[in-house]
């Protein structure tokens, strides 16, 4: 419900602000007053694009913002999924700037046109007698259904599971895909991790292999400096090992003399044997020692892959030769793997479509047993309303799965006795769709919380007991949903709980738009006026006075 609305700088009007009634409200005015011009400002809430020229003060920003009561719309989810912040009483902003940027804010969140239109058009629905593209939309025709028979809870049962249905299929999609990529790269991997296998990573010890390769390549060289070291340290008659055998004999028969001699020699003792050790070891390494051709070639060979390998994957260690491997294992047991995952998403799908087809079929079992109850009403109605000859019917077929479920719908339509009933933009005129619009909305409003009703001039083309039915319609659902009708026949504005009037000011330099909220004796006024001219007689304000009397 629409609390509060402000307009500032748009058009023709400088400064705007109404809080309507939560009934009927009825605006009336002069032709080319501000009354479409009102409707216009308003359709920019509802997300209609904007430029400079609505600006009246070409140095001034606009401003259009409505305060709205959203609490029996169950909005909450749609807030939610907006990124929104949720109040019960909800401030829809739209601003244009003198440079044309256009600004949208909910509760002062900044939002695109995009989720403003998702917002707003929840709480604002505009009519007019040319409007007639919105009841063509199978959607629509849906939803009219769907609100006469009550399947809200059944509509979401089946959007739910529907939703989880597309989830499905998007992911069979998905892993068809990679299977097909996986699979292409299949033997490529299974080659790469092949190589890989064939040396034991693990166990392979890069570092000691190279040095013990450097070792055998170098035999020859490394032989003949142990034998050279051999000939000083004891193979030869001046080598250390007799020199320090002298140098003992020489400190023997000294160390009588003083103990300090004694313990020389003892040193030069552990130095022999220590030189006696070293040349040990060194014989001992010059004989295992050998060319080995054979073990040569065997290390060339092994380190050689395992160069290669690391060439291949551009890395340097055994370390990152591993993780590779491991890689390349994922990959290939994924493909190895991947034909019972696809079947487990192959029956994944196949049994969220099955939940999704029998929550559609059974939302369109319900359509379908209200089609006829809600043709019947409907003719009721608009022969109520001036076409007693008026018949319609719904045309149904079953499509496959949407958002919205199985079923392609068709109101047909005729206003003419003996004359088949057709899509509505081939046989409906504006003010026979005006009337049946009226219809449906005064049938959906004793099922639903609907939005604000705004029509615009529906009353075109009618007058007298017809006027009167279309007033006391409106009337009975301004008793359950706020609406708001821009009429120019007095009948229907006299049913209004508040009355709106529309003028032109020409005071100031720039003719504007105002708009007053009626008295009372205003109200009878303007009635008279509406119904006898600028200057109404008597009988023109007492007719104005009966029409306020009859509710």
């Amino acid at each position: 419900m629409l609390k509060h609305l402000l307009i500032k700088n748009y058009a023709l009007i400088n400064h705007l602000e109404i809080a309507p009634s939560p009934s009927l409200n009825i605006i009336t005015g002069e032709t080319g007053a501000g009354k479409s011009i009102m409707l216009g400002a308003i359709g920019l809430l509802l997300g209609n694009r904007a430029d400079t020229k609505v600006l009246l003060n070409e140095a001034e920003k606009c401003i259009i913002e409505g305060e709205f009561n959203v609490s029996g719309y169950k909005l909450k989810k749609l807030f939610e999924s907006q990124d929104l912040d949720y109040d019960e009483t909800s401030v829809i902003r739209r601003e244009i700037t003198p440079k044309g940027k256009s600004r949208a804010f909910i509760n002062d969140t900044p939002v695109n046109l995009e989720t403003l239109k998702a917002i707003s058009t929840k709480l604002v629905d505009i009519h007019s007698q040319h409007e007639t593209l919105q009841l063509g939309s199978n959607e629509f025709q849906l939803e009219i259904i769907d609100l006469f028979a009550g399947n809200q809870q059944f509509l979401e049962n089946y959007q739910e599971a529907f939703s989880q249905y597309k989830k499905a299929s998007k992911t069979l999609e998905r892993l068809i895909n990679e299977s097909k990529e996986f699979k292409t790269a299949f033997d490529y991997n299974s080659h790469l991790l092949e190589e890989l296998d064939q040396i034991k990573l693990e166990e392979f010890k890069q570092e000691e292999l190279e040095k013990e390769l450097e070792k055998l390549e170098n035999a020859e060289n490394i032989k003949a400096n142990l034998n050279a070291a051999l000939e000083y340290l004891s193979r030869t008659e001046f080598s250390v090992e007799s020199g320090i055998k002298s140098a003992m004999t020489a400190l023997a028969h000294l160390g009588e003399f003083s103990n300090k001699y004694a313990e020389l020699k003892e040193r030069l003792k552990s130095t022999q044997i220590e030189i006696q050790d070293i040349a040990s070891e060194i014989e001992s390494e010059e004989s295992e020692l050998f060319l080995d051709h054979e073990k040569i070639q065997f290390l060339k060979d092994q380190l050689d892959q395992l160069y290669s390998l690391q060439a291949k994957h551009h890395v340097h260690t055994i370390e990152e030769l591993i993780s590779i491997r491991e890689e390349l294992q994922e990959k290939v047991d994924q493909v190895i793997n991947f034909d019972e995952k696809l079947e487990a998403a192959k029956a994944e799908k196949e049994k969220a479509y099955k939940k999704a087809f029998e929550l559609a079929n059974q939302l369109s079992e319900r359509r379908k047993a209200i089609f006829q109850t809600l043709s019947q009403n409907l003719d009721g109605l608009v022969a109520q309303l001036g076409m007693p000859n008026a018949s319609n019917s719904i045309f149904h077929k079953n499509i496959d799965l949407d958002k919205f479920g199985m079923d392609s719908i068709k109101i047909l339509f005729s206003a003419n006795k003996g004359v088949k009933p057709e899509e509505l933009k081939n046989v409906a005129s504006g003010g026979e769709f005006s009337r049946l619009m009226l219809s449906i909305k005064y049938l959906l409003a004793s099922k639903t919380q609907m939005p604000t009703i705004i029509f615009d001039e529906i009353d075109s083309g009618i007058s007298g007991e017809i006027a009167m039915k279309v007033g006391k319609m409106m009337k009975e659902m301004g008793n359950r949903h706020q609406v708001i009708a821009i009429s120019h026949l007095p009948q229907i504005a006299a049913k209004g709980d508040q009355h709106y009037f529309v003028y032109k000011d020409d005071s100031f330099e720039r003719s504007v738009s105002n708009l007053k909220k009626l008295t009372p004796q205003e109200r009878i006024k303007e009635l008279a006026q509406m119904i006898g001219g600028a200057n109404p007689t008597e009988t023109a304000y007492q007719s104005a006075r009966e029409l306020m009397e009859i509710q």
